[in-house]
Protein backbone atom coordinates (compact mmCIF):
# COMPACT_ATOMS: atom_id res chain seq x y z
CA UNK A 1 0.00 0.00 0.00
CA UNK A 2 1.54 3.29 -1.06
CA UNK A 3 2.16 5.80 1.83
CA UNK A 4 -0.39 8.40 0.09
CA UNK A 5 -3.72 5.51 0.06
CA UNK A 6 -2.38 5.10 3.49
CA UNK A 7 -3.07 8.87 4.56
CA UNK A 8 -6.02 8.73 2.26
CA UNK A 9 -7.78 6.11 4.63
CA UNK A 10 -6.38 7.39 7.50
CA UNK A 11 -8.67 10.65 7.11
CA UNK A 12 -11.86 9.03 5.83
CA UNK A 13 -11.51 7.21 8.82
CA UNK A 14 -11.18 10.38 10.93
CA UNK A 15 -13.86 12.26 8.73
CA UNK A 16 -16.44 9.37 10.06
CA UNK A 17 -15.36 9.08 13.43
CA UNK A 18 -15.92 12.06 16.66
CA UNK A 19 -13.19 11.01 17.56
CA UNK A 20 -10.82 11.94 14.59
CA UNK A 21 -12.13 15.38 14.71
CA UNK A 22 -10.69 15.60 18.22
CA UNK A 23 -8.02 13.84 17.65
CA UNK A 24 -6.78 16.34 14.44
CA UNK A 25 -7.36 19.06 17.08
CA UNK A 26 -4.96 17.83 19.30
CA UNK A 27 -2.43 17.29 16.38
CA UNK A 28 -2.73 20.78 15.43
CA UNK A 29 -2.40 22.30 18.67
CA UNK A 30 1.08 19.59 18.93
CA UNK A 31 1.82 20.65 15.53
CA UNK A 32 1.57 24.58 17.10
CA UNK A 33 3.48 23.76 20.20
CA UNK A 34 6.32 22.60 18.31
CA UNK A 35 5.94 25.54 15.73
CA UNK A 36 6.92 27.53 19.04
CA UNK A 37 9.46 25.30 20.52
CA UNK A 38 11.43 25.77 17.24
CA UNK A 39 10.94 29.48 17.10
CA UNK A 40 12.41 29.97 20.55
CA UNK A 41 14.88 28.13 19.74
CA UNK A 42 16.15 29.86 16.87
CA UNK A 43 15.74 33.31 18.26
CA UNK A 44 17.11 32.25 21.83
CA UNK A 45 19.26 29.95 20.82
CA UNK A 46 22.81 31.16 21.73
CA UNK A 47 21.61 32.89 24.43
CA UNK A 48 20.16 29.66 25.94
CA UNK A 49 23.54 27.73 25.26
CA UNK A 50 25.29 30.33 27.49
CA UNK A 51 22.73 30.60 30.28
CA UNK A 52 23.30 26.09 30.49
CA UNK A 53 27.16 26.56 30.23
CA UNK A 54 26.72 28.95 32.97
CA UNK A 55 24.27 26.90 35.11
CA UNK A 56 26.56 23.63 33.99
CA UNK A 57 29.61 25.82 35.53
CA UNK A 58 27.51 26.41 38.41
CA UNK A 59 26.81 23.00 39.32
CA UNK A 60 30.23 21.72 38.55
CA UNK A 61 31.70 23.99 41.39
CA UNK A 62 29.03 23.18 44.53
CA UNK A 63 30.78 19.53 43.71
CA UNK A 64 34.63 21.19 45.13
CA UNK A 65 32.83 22.03 48.11
CA UNK A 66 31.12 18.66 48.79
CA UNK A 67 32.23 16.73 51.67
CA UNK A 68 34.07 13.74 51.46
Amino acid sequence: MKFGTFLTNVAKRFHKEEEGIALSEYLVLLGLLIGGVITAVLLFGTELGDAWDAWATWVGSLGDNAPS
